[in-house]
């Protein structure tokens, strides 16, 4: 997960009870795995002493920062949404790198087209 990030900004009242999910992603940042995934990403956490709502803040490899409420979204939930935007620019770089036009867009004539080994679609099935 951390191999996305350049850094991370976790900001919570340790009284709070809504700290749960601060707590398990911080957990989940220190595990070895993950700093060795990324050992330059920058970890900090705030801890406050007033009732500002426990907040994630991440900054992608390429500057993009996300701001992710702790008290509504869990852990989990956060760790996917980072794996599944870190996977995105991975492959939006990977075209870049190739000189490829990014985003890729496919004319709707090709999403059409049938291909050998495919039956085409009868005009029934295509009204649906």
């Amino acid at each position: 997960m951390l191999k996305f990030l350049s850094k991370v900004r976790i900001e919570f009242n340790a009284l709070d009870p809504r700290t749960a999910a601060c707590m398990e992603f911080l957990a989940q940042c220190n595990a070895r795995k993950a700093k060795e995934s990324n050992p330059s990403c920058q970890l900090q956490v705030k801890r406050r002493t007033d009732d500002y709502p426990p907040e994630i803040r991440v900054t992608f490899a390429n500057g993009v920062e996300e701001v992710f409420d702790a008290t509504t979204t869990s852990a989990q939930c956060i760790r996917q949404m980072i794996l599944e935007k870190g996977q995105y620019l991975e492959t939006e770089q990977m075209f870049r790198d190739n000189n490829e036009t990014w985003p890729v867009i496919i004319p709707e004539e090709e999403l059409n087209q049938s291909f050998p080994g495919t039956k085409p679609k009868k005009a029934e099935e295509k009204k649906q």
